[in-house]
């Protein structure tokens, strides 16, 4: 609990206590002068009333001043004057109070829900260490750290930015950024994100971001982010209330005024009986007025709604998932159609050749050698995974070739410019368009790579990749969620694809598509969720390569996979998953779902009691304790409700 928020709870508490005290005075009439003339009690109330809500008032009397009045404050401030004019000392205090109480209930639980997103700014490395070139060791700001630069990092320490592991093994804590709690192993040539902590050990690693580009960075901008987007929902409670309140002030201007003139002219003229008159005088309809503002503040409603979708991002943060708006929160929760990128998302990429097919009278060393000095110098997985076969070659091999140029076929593989000669590499399409002629027999589990050298056909390299063992229990736990069908785009053949598609449960299978071919598909099936000109449904889109990033922004929903992810998929996410966990999509669905169930049960129960109190106190049947129920009773009752999206 912070400093400001003990304070409050203090003067709140003294206000309290003191109002107490002055009830059972009062009602139990230990005091015989003050209780032969009430009015005595009217400066000793007083005490209470602005020790807990001075700034009540203050706001008040501000929002007049520049023209905007209309809010909860008024509603408050009119409400207990009103009582005070009305002789309801006790209860005029008691809105004051409470309400007040109602309010630290508000700012604890926004701490509650704050803390959890809280964690993620605690990630933020405070210095580096980098190493010069002389041997010495100098620490800077993160900022300054230079792409390039050696950074030691200690036992205990943060990650500054984003690298390499040079040298060095060690256990490093993710858990701020995945939430996952069991420590991950690094050694020498993997990659490191920043946020993370050195278990044990000492570290030597090489920045490959610099800071305003790192994984901390990018994670503090969605998290900024995250507050300015709001649901649907949230909007309409914010333009619900603008409308609301000035509507609910002249109503009850109209019902302290309005029945007084009515009956003052009706016995004037005779219409009415006297009795009438003094049956309900003035005061009675004062009374009536200023219980109708109490139970008509909107505090409950304001407050709960925004309040149970910055719980739902927290509870999500806690899972290593980041939500970039509520609004996202809300379109989830409403999922039918899941798409879903297959290599590095369903599957591993981790690619790894499996067969050598030369062509007649080409030698697997050829065929590989040529492959292998085309996609030298490639970042691409697959051409990863063929350099990583020819180092591991079981024959005598040749220092490869560095290509002259290189041209990438989005969808279709690489051209390469050798020495003298041109060496293709990539699928059936790429044949064809220089045609070619090649086997076209198709591994059924497998990526197949052609290889041709100068207009001849050298063979084909099958290249596997490894299905996430996650990936079916996340497909199965989505249609558990609501998700009715689950859809794979990928630029792989279709034979590849629909293994992988039916090994994994999923119901529909595009392949050989390009990165324009993927937005086309998402289009279609956006148009198939509307019918009578109404969207029934949303679809989100998974996945992790630059490639996919046009498809996430076209999406309602885009989910990208943040550790292995690239930070064009981050950037144009609308939801990034921090461990590249499938089960966590299913999970956020989930929270929500949770969460919008949640305030849409704040504002039927909150409007219900409201509206019912409303009439009660209009017609006199309901006095200022209900009112006080009506809006701080419900108020933390919502509030509580709300709160339960903290739990895991």
């Amino acid at each position: 609990m912070s400093e400001k928020l003990k304070k409050e709870r203090s003067r709140v508490g003294i206000a309290l206590a003191l109002f107490l005290g002055l009830m059972i005075i009062e009602k139990m009439k230990l005091i015989s002068i003050l209780n032969e003339h009430p009015i005595y009690f009217l400066p000793l109330y007083l005490l209470p009333y602005f020790i807990s809500g001075y700034d009540v008032v203050r706001e008040c009397i501000l929002g007049i001043k520049n023209r905007r009045p209309f809010d909860e404050a008024l509603l408050m401030t009119i409400a207990t004057v009103g009582a005070f004019f009305a002789g309801e000392f006790a209860e005029a205090v008691a809105v004051m109070v409470f309400y007040q109480v109602g309010e630290l209930f508000q700012s604890y639980a926004v701490g509650q829900s704050r803390a959890s997103i809280k964690e993620l700014m605690n990630i933020v490395p405070e210095y580096a260490n980098v190493e010069r070139a002389d041997g010495s060791v100098e620490t800077i700001d993160p900022d300054e750290v230079e792409i390039g630069d050696i950074l030691l990092i200690k036992a205990g320490e943060k990650v500054p930015v984003d690298g390499i592991v040079r040298s060095g093994e060690s256990m490093i804590n993710t858990a701020a950024l995945t939430g996952e709690s069991v420590p991950r192993s690094v050694f020498p040539g993997e990659n490191i994100i920043s946020g993370c902590i050195n278990g044990e050990g000492l570290l030597r690693v090489e920045a490959t971001k610099c800071f305003e580009d790192s994984t901390v960075s990018k994670i503090l901008e969605l998290v900024e982010e995250a507050s300015e987007k709001k649901s649907k929902t949230e909007n309409f409670i914010t333009r619900f209330a603008r409308f609301y309140t000035p509507i609910v002030v002249f109503s009850a201007l109209a019902l302290a005024i309005l029945p007084t003139l009515i009956q003052f002219f009706g016995v004037t003229t005779g219409a009415l009986p006297k009795e009438i008159w003094q049956a309900h005088p003035p005061i009675i309809w004062l009374y009536r007025a200023c219980t109708f503002l109490v139970v008509s503040c909107p505090c409950a409603l304001v407050i709960s709604v925004p309040l149970s979708f910055f719980g739902g991002i927290g509870a999500a943060s806690r899972e290593g998932i980041l939500v970039k708006g509520s609004n996202y929160l809300e379109l989830i929760s409403q999922l039918s159609v899941l798409v879903t990128d297959k290599t590095g998302t369903l599957t591993k990429g981790n690619f790894a050749v499996e067969k050598l097919c030369p062509a007649e009278g080409v030698s697997e060393e050829e065929l590989l050698f040529a492959a292998a000095s085309a996609e030298n110098g490639s970042t691409h997985p697959i051409a990863k995974s063929i350099l990583l076969a020819y180092q591991e070659g079981d024959f005598v091999r040749r220092e490869l070739l560095i290509p002259k140029e290189t041209e990438n076929r989005s969808g279709k593989g690489l051209i390469a410019k050798v020495e003298d000669s041109q060496i293709l590499v990539g699928s059936g399409r790429l044949m064809e368009e220089f045609r070619i002629s090649y086997s076209e027999e198709e591994a059924e589990s497998a990526t197949v790579c052609h290889v041709a050298r100068d207009g001849a056909y050298l063979g084909k390299i099958t290249i596997a990749d490894e299905i996430k063992e996650s990936s079916r229990e996340a497909i199965l736990k989505m249609k558990m969620e609501g998700v009715k069908e689950v859809v794979m785009l990928t630029g792989d053949s279709k034979p590849v694809a629909e293994e992988v598609g039916r090994a994994l449960g999923v119901d529909r299978v595009y392949s050989e598509l390009l990165p324009a071919g993927k937005v086309e598909k998402v289009e279609e099936l956006l148009k198939s969720l509307e019918k009578n000109g109404k969207q029934e449904g949303y679809l989100a889109f998974v996945g992790d390569g630059i490639n996919d990033a046009p498809v996430l922004s076209r999406s309602d929903v885009g989910i990208a996979m943040g550790g292995m992810g690239s930070d064009a998929a981050i950037e144009a996410a609308d939801i990034v998953i921090m461990d590249d966990d499938l089960v966590k999509i299913p999970r956020v669905i989930s929270i929500g779902r949770r969460t919008v169930r949640i305030a849409t049960e704040n504002i039927v129960f909150a409007l219900g009691i409201k509206i019912l109190v409303l009439l009660l106190s209009a017609f006199g049947l309901a006095n200022m304790w209900a009112a006080v129920f009506a809006d701080v009773g419900v108020t933390v009752i919502c509030i509580v409700n709300a709160m339960r999206l903290l739990k895991r």
